[in-house]
């Protein structure tokens, strides 16, 4: 049964998250029904990162089992016709057959995320649900700065949803730069793996910081506390995209 590798790029607006749930749509499901509708397999796809809902992604990759050997290029081909068909605002981006032993979740060694803050007071037009609007003036600098507190491994109970299912609240962030261009101030991150919420919490204090409402040292005393409540508000989903995963080993189109 031949593997195959998609890499995913999808509007998460309108969707539950990427997941599947019940009575609820997701991208997962509407891939899955995209596959069904040309192959005529119930499959399930596993992707690498559960994005939540409204969460956008220009890199997600998952990878699905199908029965038959078809060539890569038709695979993708179909999905997105039956995507385009569907009206759903998301792109197989390319396709590749895969060893048996590759797992999209489990293989990746890296993710990379990036939020957006556009900051202004005038209301947003082409970046309506792709960006967060912040009105007030933001200290990128600042906010730079005690983004280095929250670099490195930690206890990051502070920045997780209290339904996150992780069994251990330790991470290593590797990434979490703050840059301002204009009117926009993008943070990425990259880390092996994320807790439940962790970028939009840590966004969502930052922007405290940015704000003049907080310090670096108040940041990295709530990471210390390794208490949610300590946390400042959580950041919208609007902003945040899923814009690569990292793999040993890359597969052959």
């Amino acid at each position: 049964m031949p593997r195959y590798r998609l890499d995913i790029e999808y509007d998460g607006s309108g969707f539950a998250g990427w997941q599947m749930q019940e009575g609820l749509p997701s991208i997962q499901g509407a891939i899955q029904d995209a596959i069904h509708a040309y192959s005529g397999e119930e499959v399930r796809i596993q992707g690498a990162g559960r994005t939540d809902a409204g969460v956008h992604a220009t890199g997600q990759v998952a990878h699905v089992d199908l029965s038959e050997p078809w060539p890569a290029r038709t695979v993708m081909g179909a999905i997105n016709a039956h995507l385009r068909m569907a009206g759903h605002r998301i792109a197989i981006l390319s396709v590749a057959e895969v060893e048996e032993s590759f797992n999209a979740r489990f293989s990746a060694t890296g993710r990379h995320y990036r939020y957006r803050i556009i900051n202004r007071r005038a209301p947003l037009a082409l970046d309506l649900g792709q960006a967060w609007l912040v009105p007030r003036r933001l200290d990128a600098e600042e906010m730079a700065e005690a983004a280095r507190r929250l670099i490195g491994q930690h206890d990051f109970t502070t920045f997780r949803s209290v339904h996150c299912q992780a069994k251990n609240p330790i991470r290593t962030l590797d990434r979490l730069d703050v840059v301002r261009s204009g009117e926009a101030i993008d943070f990425i991150v990259s880390a092996r793996a994320f807790l439940h919420n962790q970028v939009r919490s840590m966004v969502g204090t930052l922007k405290r910081v940015g704000e003049g409402a907080w310090t670096a040292d108040m940041v990295q005393g709530a990471l210390e506390a390794c208490d949610r409540k300590r946390c400042g508000a959580m950041a919208p989903s609007d902003g945040l995209f899923l814009t690569g995963v990292d793999y040993d080993i890359t597969p052959e189109a």
